[in-house]
Parts: C-alpha cells; sequence; structure tokens
C-alpha cells in the first residue's frame, strides 16, 4: 500500500513558536512541516550504505523558531520500507515491511528553511531498534551550520558556568553574580562546537570578600545589580574549552529590575533581599514594644520593592509572641520559640536602604489582633464543672 495519503499520520498536534515565541497549534499537514521531515529523512536514507530506505511513520513533535532563517526542532518516526538504499526511488515510493521484519526509529532533527525556500539538515540523531536486535544510535552533525537554540541543552551547562566564573573573577563588583536568564543561544559544528550565548546575570548576596566562588548560599538580590554577557566559546571533540571571549556590561538601575525608577515591583516573600530589612524592622518593633516577651516573624505576607536614593522596602507580615522574655535575655535569638497561645500582631513595614553608606532605616506599625485561645468545651444546662461530661454535639449549644 502507497503510503502517501498517510503521511502526516501524527500522535497529536504539532506546536510552533511565532516570531515573538509564543506557541500556536498548527495542522498536522502543513506543508513546510513535511518538507523539513522530508529533508530529515531523505538525509538519513542517504547516509545509508546498504540494506532499505526508511519510511515515515508519524512527526510526534514540532518547534519553530528564527526569523529569517527559519528553523525547526522536530521528532518523528519511521519504519523499515521494502526499497533498497540503491533501488533510486524515494521513501514516498515504498511501501513498510512486514512489522515483524521491519526495524524502526525515532529521530530528532534539526532543519532550517533559508531565504532561498531551501531547507537544510543542521543536526541528526536516530534510535534504530533494529527486528531483532539492540537499539543503534545514528548521529548526523552539520559542518560549519551555525543555528540558533531556542531551549538551551544541558551541554550549555558547561559554557554557561565558566562565563559566569569568568565575569565573577574578572571584575570588581564587590559582589558574586549568578546566571539569571538566558537570552540567545547559538550552536556550530565545527571540529568540536563553537558557541554564542547571550545571557543576564543577577547581583548575588554573597561578597566577594566572604566568597570565593557560587554556593548553594548564594541567592539573587532583586535590589542588586544586572547584568548582560555574550560569550563566545569553542569546544573541542573532549569537550574542553579551547578558546574563550566575553564581553559583558551592568545595565541601568531603572532597566534591570523594575522598569523605572521609583516603581514598586512585587517579591517573593522568601526573597533573602529582605533579610537585612525584616531583622531590623523586628529588632525595632521589640525595642518600642513595652511587652514582656520578644516578638518574632511568623509570616511574611506581602513584599514590594522600588529604586529610589536607595532600596526601599515595604512587607506585611504577623508577628508572634516568643517564649523568651526580656528579663531573662538580652536580645531575640533563633532559639527563641513562638508561643502558640500567646499574643499576635499584624504589621507593616517601611524600610530604607542605603547600602554604600551602610544605613537602613525602618517604620514599623502594628495591630494587636489578640491571643489565640484554646475552644472550651461547651456544655448545656449547666457550668462547666470539674468532672462533668460533655452532651453530645446534636444536645450541645
Amino acid at each position: 500500500m502507497k503510503l502517501f495519503a498517510i503521511l502526516f499520520l501524527c500522535s497529536r498536534l504539532l506546536t510552533t513558536f511565532a516570531h515573538q515565541n509564543q506557541p500556536q497549534e498548527v495542522d498536522c499537514n502543513d506543508e513546510d512541516v513535511f518538507k523539513a521531515v522530508d529533508a530529515a529523512l531523505k538525509k538519513y536514507n542517504d547516509g545509508k550504505k546498504s540494506g532499505n530506505q526508511f519510511v515515515l511513520y508519524r512527526i510526534t513533535e514540532v518547534i519553530k523558531t528564527g526569523d529569517r532563517n527559519i528553523f525547526y526542532s522536530v521528532k518523528y518516526e519511521m519504519k523499515e520500507g521494502n526499497c533498497p538504499v540503491q533501488s533510486g526511488k524515494t521513501w514516498q515510493d515504498c511501501d513498510y515491511k512486514e512489522a515483524e521484519q521491519a526495524a524502526t526509529g525515532e529521530c530528532t532533527a534539526t532543519i532550517v528553511k533559508k531565504e532561498n525556500m531551501k531547507f537544510s539538515v543542521t543536526t541528526q540523531t536516530c534510535n534504530i531498534t533494529p527486528a531483532e536486535g539492540p537499539v543503534v544510535t545514528s548521529q548526523y552533525d552539520c559542518y560549519g551550520c551555525l543555528y540558533t537554540i531556542r531551549t538551551v541543552p544541558p551541554d550549555f551547562d558547561p559554557v554557561l558556568r565558566h562565563g559566569i566564573e569568568h565575569f565573577n573573577n574578572h571584575t570588581n563588583h564587590p559582589h558574586l553574580f549568578a546566571l539569571r536568564k538566558v537570552k540567545r543561544a547559538q550552536r556550530e559544528v565545527v571540529s568540536g562546537w563553537n558557541y554564542e550565548v547571550t545571557y543576564l546575570i543577577q547581583q548575588t548576596n554573597c561578597s566577594k570578600e566572604n566568597f570565593t566562588f557560587l554556593t548553594q548560599d548564594c541567592k539573587v538580590l532583586y535590589s542588586g545589580d544586572t547584568g548582560e554577557c555574550t560569550d563566545l566559546a569553542y569546544v573541542d571533540p573532549q569537550l574542553r574549552i579551547a578558546s574563550f571571549s566575553q564581553k559583558c556590561q551592568i545595565l541601568p538601575r531603572k532597566n534591570s529590575m523594575t522598569g523605572c525608577f521609583g516603581c514598586p515591583v512585587e517579591i517573593p516573600v522568601d526573597s533573602s533581599d529582605m533579610k537585612d530589612a525584616l531583622n531590623h524592622s523586628i529588632s525595632k518593633l521589640n525595642a518600642e514594644n513595652n511587652a514582656t516577651f520578644y516578638f518574632k516573624i511568623d509570616i511574611v505576607h506581602r513584599a514590594t520593592f522600588k529604586l529610589v536614593a536607595g532600596y526601599s522596602y515595604f512587607i506585611e507580615f504577623t508577628a508572634r509572641e516568643t517564649t523568651c522574655s526580656k528579663e531573662s535575655n538580652k536580645e531575640l535569638t533563633e532559639s527563641c520559640e513562638i508561643n502558640k497561645h500567646g499574643e499576635m500582631l499584624r504589621c507593616t513595614t517601611d524600610v530604607y536602604v542605603v547600602p554604600w553608606e551602610n544605613t537602613i532605616e525602618s517604620t514599623v506599625k502594628c495591630q494587636s489582633t489578640g491571643k489565640k485561645q484554646l475552644r472550651p468545651c461547651v456544655y448545656k444546662g449547666r457550668p462547666q464543672e470539674a468532672g462533668a461530661q460533655p452532651t453530645s454535639k446534636s444536645e450541645a449549644s
């Protein structure tokens, strides 16, 4: 049976990305999708020295990116046909071999549609399962082809890690920076690989005075500096970074996070960036509060940040009374546990920080919400007495 009528049997709708990188659904019968997969399958069959050609079974995934040159990242499945590779036929002229005798394959390929409307395969990996035997992997890379990668693969990690380490080791900024977001990534297959990647970096809370390299304790600061870097790297066939160059710049404050000077922006309630602001606020609350016991912050409900002539935070939180009395303890410590039945305060704080002057000021306003009390048992017809038993739920008031 000829297969032309069922060439586009798809396991699901294909997903593509427009120039704005917004996903949209396309029909399986998209002509360019077929041409891209056709080019990939022909490339695989042309590389076979013997045996039969493979025939398209179904397309399972397509991602489309690019502007002038359009790239298709595709996944497709194929089955062994009954046409020998030396027959001069194309795969469209072949039928499937009998199922029990046919090898099958799963391929991942990147195909570029150039301005001259031609389709060219830049890279392809196929896992072939013979009718009887282990899986065999076949790989093709187009030498000299430069193509854009929308989703950064794991093998980019060494390049990005090297780039961030290079920036941290060769700048005079007092803090370490961490990766924030990859903006663009390209790879070219040569005798090895050439990489070009542009990404954003963000200042962390780790100073170079206390940290020589990034650790898990280093968290990005939403109030910190943001930079943009473009790295060029050559990775040799032994997967070593043989050459590397980098251009970085620290972005203006107004563009780094909020988009404008003095505009508030929501920040995560667990952001380590607020640690000093919260510590200063609870210290001021305890200093101004005449309560017998210290309070500590229990829950942060909301937080905003804005750039002024320094950093300004507005934070809403709940503070709870602890078991540490001011008479027995000089200050609030981590070991001070919350008293589950103690007083609760609902608070707001405005914190103003000027890090280059090493100053911090806060204004804390709190309102008591009372004490959390155990709900007493309710008895019908008489007051609660020692040894009395409660009535059933249907009789209780």
